[in-house]
This record gives structure tokens, C-alpha cells and sequence, in this order.
């Protein structure tokens, strides 16, 4: 046990030591931790954030840090999405006055918004420039309901207690605002409903529904949104109602049909439906279909409601558009009519023995009754087509308008047809985005779809033509093609230069670099690092935590923790490496399955394995090995050593290896001073145990000893007993059940 003390206050000293190793150009930030809440009762961290209820938003986590951090840092709390994503972090807190503390709790409140099941947390600090490790993923809910909801057929708030219906029913939260930004969990009849998570539920089988919003598995039963359970039955017997047969069904605009239903009741209420959706307002035995309203087409239905029946809606009645015809523009609508040059112009329609109208600029082109018109002037063009067959009266619509313009100059943009990134993206095609005639006023026409094929190009870098480069676009797949590039185009007596666009590819090449280690074993040692890629004539940097630190050596030998990069200029981009990530020699990262106090019946076995290294040797108390793997089963009590490696480190763990006491937890104690059963001694399966616990209570029942890891010391020397005799009570537990309990008497 001496060896141990000694072992673990060098490796304390060693762990502290590099800590001090860390300049104030790199510090390492842990992961926060959830942290107790010293406004509330109790010492338990929080597992889950379930915010809102009653107001409620305050949580602390715990932060820890080693390195040396500047006067003017701040530590800045970050949530990520719901997805565990930094992309777009959200800050919880900035902490300004703990510089000097590596170790501190902060409190935070999470936005109104936060809801899901993958939430993480990092800390990063501003000088030096620092992100931390990221947390493990959370629940995180802001739960601004938190009051029953009600659910409804008619949605109208109250609560409906039974609903009977002779079809499927919709049933639908409607009593928080803006339902459908949430997402919910459905029971039938206790059964939950896995596959429906909105605010509304299509009803077809007969049960008892309620639902709950869906704060995720640890907040939703502390939302308190438990709905009204509403009884349903589907498939009750109906009375056959219908729509009756209306005159027709195909109406022209100056119609308008009465739809009625064929039986009624004073004691029913009714609705009518187009689409299956409610007409407001249409609660009489009849509706009045309209032609000349916009979009009266559809299918209509009646249902009805009333005290003893069950709900029933009719079969559809389809209502149609008897003028329900197209007209359609074949050529583009923007054209550019060259000089010399005709242009034809042509629609489609589905109208019933049409007739054709054309209009230049609002006014009749004589003569013109033909589907197609060829032109040879500018001017704004449509057609009007009019229906003079079928069963409603004639009817005229216009075609669109297609603008014709002849130019007095064009414009053209070119730029990059896909995404493009200057030194990340190694490849990218350059093509015409856009192509407008300008007129003598200066009004612009895009006519990019009409023209494109029309003009004749020829592609520059650096203003020299490239040739056979002759399309419309053109694609580039090395950096050696980096440059400004600009398109000439051609048509007719036009002649038009595009924008300048620059091109900065990445090169295809990767650059790798190694290491000599990755671990720091203890203060004062350094790594080297180097690359096979040849630096000679090359301009490069070698990179901490993204900054340069060196320019001129070919292998870097480094003392600091963090992350380190080379980056190489390629044609004035910087081709970045792997990285490779130093950091000081973390002992905890060795563990015993079996912990390094082993208590094991004497004659049998006892498996011990370890974790966390590359290799491992096991020594008994003679520096005998006696196993070279990651295991080793004792056979025999003493004192054995660990020597794990991780790497290039080692790190040293003492094990002590004890028979099982055989007596008994004993019920008496003399504490006379001679030296012999002064204590109360319990068995080493529970004394020295850290997940054992010894409480103590006197006669009066009150706790005077609650220890975790008991050492066999109670009552200590200065314990007064006001009794000769008295009697004390006991209990041993653990985590999850009690495994001893009785009395102690004390003699004096």
C-alpha cells in the first residue's frame, strides 16, 4: 500500500507537471458535465433538460480545463442541434472570471425552441482559441405546453366525450396555438400509435384515443399535456342519406345548381363538403352551387350529426366546368426578334371549334385567325381563343403575352454551374447563366432558353482565346487550368463580352503527415513530426489548433498539446493534411474490470482484465511475470503490479490481493482500551468496499456514522458512550440492495 501512495503521488505530480507544459497558446477544455443545482434541493445532476414547466430554466454543468488561458479569454457554453450538429452552434453562457479556476460549475437556460433527443454541449475558449471536447447527447426539451390538451372531431374545444360515426373520423388537437409544430404520441385504447406523430388522427377503428405532446421518452410524463380521452365507434348503423340527383352536374359560368339532402330530422345538424372539406358557413338541408365562383368545381357531400345517431356523410356528388378549356403558348415568351429575321408564334387549346384572334400591343392584327402568327416586328403578342362549340354559351379567354423585342444590345453572365468553393473544390464547369437583350431605352428582355444555341462563343484565360473551347460552357479539372476566364459571343452584327470569372482550383494531390507518438509520457518530452511529401522548393507551414508555428523545417519537434496540420501552397491554395492530435498522458485511461483491491475465497480464482492500453504485463510481488496479455487469473493472495502501456508511455497500477474473511459481522464490541476488539471489524467484502455502504444509527435511531469505503475505525478513541452498555444498530448495502443489517452492542 506504501508502493501505491508513492505510485499515485508521482503520477499526480507527473500529470501536473505537464499541465504546466501548456503554454498559454494551448489549452485542452474537457467535455462539460451536468452539474448539481445549488438552488434546489437534493445533490443529483441533471439527466435530461425538461424545461418550461411553470417557468422553469435554469441548469448547471461542470467545467474542466488544463493549460494557461489569457487575461482577456472567455469560455463560451455551446448547444448544438437537435441532431448533435456545431454547424450552427447556439451560445448558453460566456464565462469571463474564471480564468484561473480549472475547475467550476456555470449555470445555463436553453433556448424556447429546443426540442429533441440528440442535443450535445462543448466549451470553447477565445485566447487562446480553443474548442473543447463535446459532451455526450442529451435530451433537451423547452416544454411551453404544459396543460392538458383536447382533442376533438369538429375542433371547436369541447371536449366530446363519445363520437359515433358510420365512416372514418379525424380527430385534432384544438386547443394550443399553432398545433402543428409539435409532435405528439396517439393511444387507442392504451395502445400507442407508433407510426402517428401529428395533430390530427384519420379514425377508422372503434377505441378510446387521447394523446400526449412528445417531449421525448425523459420529459413527456413531466409536460402534464395528457388530453381528454374521447370513446369512439366507427361503423355504426347509418339512416342511408344522399345527396338528391341535381338537374346536372356540368355547369356553365351563368349556372348555379341546388344541392339538397334526400331526408331530414329537427333533431340533426348538417355540414356540407367539397374536397372533404367543411364549406363554412354550409350547415342547412341544402347548399347553392355557384358557376361564376372561381374553383366551384368539386365533389360535394352532406353530413349529419345529432344526439342518439351516429355521425353519417353521403356518397360525393361531382359538380364540373362545362367552359373548362386551355390556352397555351407553344413558342417562348420572351423572344428577340434580329434584324432581317421573322419569328412565329403559335398556342394550343382544348377549347370546343375555337376561333383565333391575335393583338399586337393591345390592338387587333387584321386578318389574323390562324393558331400561328409569323412576325417581323417587335411588340408585346397574345391570342384570343373563343369556344363556339359545346353546351354553354361562347366564352373567350387570352393566351399569355409573349414579349418580342429587337435589341439594340446584349448582355451575357457567365458563372460556375455547380457548387464551387475557391481552393477546396478540384474540380468545375463554367457555362452562360443568363443572356438579356437590351432595348434602345435600356429596358432588359432574358432571353437565355430563346438565344442560347443561337450565338456563335469562343472561351479566354487570362484574356487569350483557349482553343476548340467553343460551347457554351466549359469544364475544368486541374489547378494548372487556374485563371480568370471570360466568354466572347456572336450573332449577327452583335458581338458580346461576359464577366470576368476567376478559377482557383485545389490541387488533386493529398499530403499526409505521421508522428512519433501521440502521448506526451511526462514533462519535458517532445514528438517529431514529418511528411514524405518533398518540401524542398515548396512553401509550406506547420500548424497548432489551425495556427502557423513554423515555416522552415521539414520535421517538427513539438512539446505542446493540440492539433497539428501542414498546409502547402499549391498555386496559391493551401493543401491541408491529416491532422494528428498530441495531448498529455491521460493514466485514468488504464482500468481494472476487477478495481486494484481484489478479496477472493482462498483455493479459488479470480479473473482480472485490463483496458485502455496497447500491451500490458502483470509482475507478482518477485518481478515475475505472470502474464503478457490483457488479463491474468490470480490463484494466490499478495501484492502484484500492472505495468500498462499506452504507446511509447507506461503507466504502473499496485494490486492487492486478499482472501475472503471467513467471521462474521460481529454484534459485540469491548471498547476498554486493551487493544483487542476496541473496533467494530466487518469482513473484507464489505470493509474497504467504495460501492459498500456502512450507516450506524444509536438508540434514538439517529445516523452517526454513513460512510462509502468503511476503514474498520468505529468507534474512534475519542467516541464518549454515556452508558456502560448500549446498544447500536446496523445496515450494509449497496447500490441496489441491503446486504447486512442488526445490532451492536458496546461494552465498557
Amino acid at each position: 500500500m506504501k508502493t501505491l501512495n508513492k505510485l499515485t503521488v508521482f503520477t499526480a505530480l507527473s500529470m501536473l507537471f505537464c499541465a504546466f507544459q501548456l503554454s498559454a497558446q494551448a489549452i485542452v477544455i474537457n467535455a462539460p458535465e451536468p452539474a448539481d443545482n445549488p438552488n434546489l434541493s437534493g445533490s443529483t445532476p441533471w439527466s435530461a433538460v425538461c424545461a418550461g414547466n411553470g417557468g422553469f430554466n435554469e441548469y448547471f454543468v461542470n467545467i474542466t480545463w488544463i493549460g494557461t488561458a489569457n487575461a482577456g479569454n472567455e469560455f463560451i457554453l455551446e448547444l448544438s442541434d437537435a441532431s448533435g450538429s456545431f454547424s450552427n452552434p447556439q451560445t448558453l453562457q460566456t464565462i469571463t472570471d474564471q480564468n484561473a479556476v480549472k475547475d467550476f460549475d456555470t449555470s445555463f437556460a436553453i433556448p424556447t425552441d429546443t426540442r429533441g433527443e440528440g442535443y450535445k454541449m462543448r466549451v470553447r475558449s477565445t485566447d487562446p482559441v480553443k474548442v473543447g471536447s463535446e459532451s455526450e447527447a442529451f435530451n433537451m426539451y423547452y416544454m411551453d405546453v404544459t396543460s392538458n390538451l383536447n382533442i376533438s372531431e369538429l375542433g371547436d374545444g369541447v371536449p366530446p366525450g363519445t363520437v359515433c360515426s358510420t365512416g372514418a373520423i379525424t380527430l385534432q388537437v384544438d386547443n394550443i396555438a399553432n398545433p402543428e409544430t409539435y409532435q405528439y404520441i396517439w393511444f387507442r385504447s392504451g395502445t400507442e400509435l407508433t407510426s402517428e406523430t401529428g395533430h390530427t388522427l384519420n379514425v377508422t377503428q372503434s377505441g378510446m384515443y387521447n394523446v400526449y405532446i412528445n417531449y421525448g421518452p425523459r420529459c413527456t410524463g413531466s409536460g402534464n399535456t395528457d388530453s381528454n380521452i374521447v370513446d369512439v365507434t366507427i361503423g355504426g348503423s347509418g339512416t342511408g342519406i344522399a345527396v338528391t340527383a341535381p338537374s346536372k352536374t356540368s355547369l356553365c359560368s351563368t349556372d348555379t345548381e341546388l344541392l339538397s339532402i334526400d331526408q331530414t330530422d329537427a333533431s340533426w345538424s348538417y355540414q356540407w363538403f367539397k374536397d372533404d372539406v367543411e364549406i363554412v358557413g354550409a350547415t342547412a338541408t341544402t347548399y347553392n352551387v355557384n358557376a361564376a365562383s372561381a374553383g366551384f368545381e368539386g365533389d360535394y357531400a352532406v353530413e349529419i350529426s345529432g344526439t342518439g345517431i351516429c355521425n353519417e356523410r353521403s356518397a360525393v356528388v361531382s359538380i364540373t366546368n362545362a367552359e373548362l378549356y386551355t390556352v397555351s403558348v407553344v413558342n417562348e415568351i420572351n423572344m428577340v426578334l434580329l434584324p432581317t429575321q421573322s419569328e412565329v408564334l403559335s398556342v394550343s387549346t382544348t377549347a370546343i371549334t375555337p376561333s383565333y384572334k391575335w393583338f399586337r400591343n393591345a390592338v387587333e392584327i387584321p386578318g389574323e385567325t390562324n393558331s400561328t402568327l409569323t412576325i417581323t416586328e417587335d411588340g408585346e403578342y397574345f391570342a384570343e381563343v373563343t369556344q363556339t362549340g359545346g353546351a354553354c354559351s361562347v366564352s373567350s379567354k387570352n393566351s399569355q403575352v409573349t414579349t418580342v423585342v429587337s435589341p439594340a444590345s446584349f448582355e451575357m453572365t457567365i458563372n460556375y454551374t455547380e457548387a464551387y468553393t475557391s481552393c477546396e473544390t478540384t474540380s468545375t464547369t463554367l457555362g452562360v447563366e443568363l443572356i438579356n437583350a437590351v432595348a434602345a431605352d435600356g429596358t432588359k428582355t432574358d432571353v437565355t432558353s430563346a438565344l442560347l444555341d443561337g450565338f456563335t462563343y469562343e472561351w479566354s484565360k487570362d484574356g487569350a482565346a483557349i482553343a476548340g473551347a467553343t460551347s457554351n460552357s466549359i469544364s475544368l479539372a486541374s489547378n494548372a487550368e487556374n485563371g480568370d476566364y471570360d466568354l466572347n459571343a456572336t450573332v449577327g452584327s452583335f458581338d458580346i463580352d461576359s464577366n470576368l470569372l476567376p478559377v482557383q482550383l485545389l490541387t488533386n494531390e493529398t499530403v499526409s503527415i505521421t508522428s512519433s507518438g501521440t502521448v506526451f509520457c511526462s514533462g519535458g518530452e517532445t514528438i517529431t513530426l514529418s511528411t514524405t511529401t518533398d518540401l524542398n522548393s515548396a512553401s509550406y507551414q506547420w500548424q497548432l489548433d489551425g495556427a502557423s508555428i513554423n515555416t522552415t523545417d521539414a520535421v517538427l519537434t513539438v512539446s505542446t498539446a493540440g492539433t497539428y496540420t501542414l498546409a502547402i501552397d499549391r498555386d496559391g491554395c493551401s493543401l491541408i493534411s491529416n491532422e494528428i492530435v498530441v495531448t498529455p498522458l491521460d493514466e485514468n485511461l488504464i482500468t481494472l474490470d476487477q478495481g486494484t483491491e481484489i478479496v477472493m475465497p482462498e483455493g479459488t480464482t479470480r479473473l482480472v482484465t485490463a483496458s485502455g492500453g496497447t500491451g500490458y504485463r502483470w509482475l507478482d510481488a518477485n518481478a515475475v511475470e505472470v502474464s503478457n496479455s490483457d488479463s491474468v487469473n490470480f490463484t494466490e493472495a499478495g501484492s502484484y503490479t500492472l505495468i500498462a502501456s499506452i504507446d511509447n508511455c507506461e503507466i504502473v497500477r499496485q494490486i492487492e490481493v486478499t482472501y475472503l474473511d471467513t467471521f462474521k459481522v460481529p454484534n459485540v464490541i469491548t471498547v476498554n482500551g486493551d487493544g483487542i476488539n476496541d473496533q467494530w471489524i466487518i469482513p473484507n467484502s464489505y470493509s474497504n468496499k467504495a460501492d459498500v455502504n456502512v450507516i450506524i444509527y444509536n438508540e434514538q435511531g439517529q445516523e452517526i456514522v454513513n460512510e462509502f469505503d468503511y476503514k474498520n475505525n468505529w468507534p474512534q478513541s475519542t467516541t464518549a458512550f454515556t452508558k456502560q452498555n448500549m446498544v447500536f444498530y446496523y445496515k450494509i448495502r449497496n447500490a441496489s440492495e441491503v446486504l447486512k443489517q442488526g445490532t451492536i452492542t458496546v461494552i465498557r
